[in-house]
């Protein structure tokens, strides 16, 4: 049986994968820290992390992402995800979009306080994302 923390990392993955940002907000706390490491990436508060996941669906308009495993404990979650989509803007300086699609794996670590997130630190491959979109050559076979 899924416990509370377990059916709200579902939910919570079912609102990246609608889109809907206020619904992916209502998920954290006021004063909640997301950090996105390949991106160098942390916003501090609702506000920049409102910022920042709404330029993330204007850069890649149809991304979604799939859990693949977690776990949860009383106070906090790990898990493992693929993102998919397509580079079709960028409002990264220096990072022109290609209009190619990606599929990435990565790993978050997230802590919870009364119920909602409180930190999340979400660990990717960049070079495979830049590699995919054609922004790097890829690896020699």
């Amino acid at each position: 049986m899924a416990t509370d923390l377990e059916k709200m990392m579902d939910d919570y993955s079912s609102a990246w994968n609608s889109h809907d940002v206020e619904r992916i907000l209502s998920f954290f706390t006021d004063d909640v820290v997301y950090e996105d490491l390949a991106e160098g990436k942390v916003c501090r508060g609702k506000k920049e992390l409102k910022d920042y996941v709404s330029s993330m669906f204007i850069d890649m308009p149809d991304v979604k992402v799939e859990r693949k495993s977690s776990f949860t404990t009383r106070n906090w979650s790990a898990g493992e995800w693929v993102t998919s989509g397509t580079f079709a803007h960028s409002s990264i300086p220096g990072m022109p979009a290609t209009g190619k699609s990606f599929s990435v794996r990565g790993a978050s670590i997230i802590e919870f306080r009364k119920g909602k997130i409180s930190r999340e630190s979400a660990y990717w491959n960049m070079t495979s994302f830049m590699q995919q979109v054609g922004l790097m050559p890829a690896p020699p076979k």
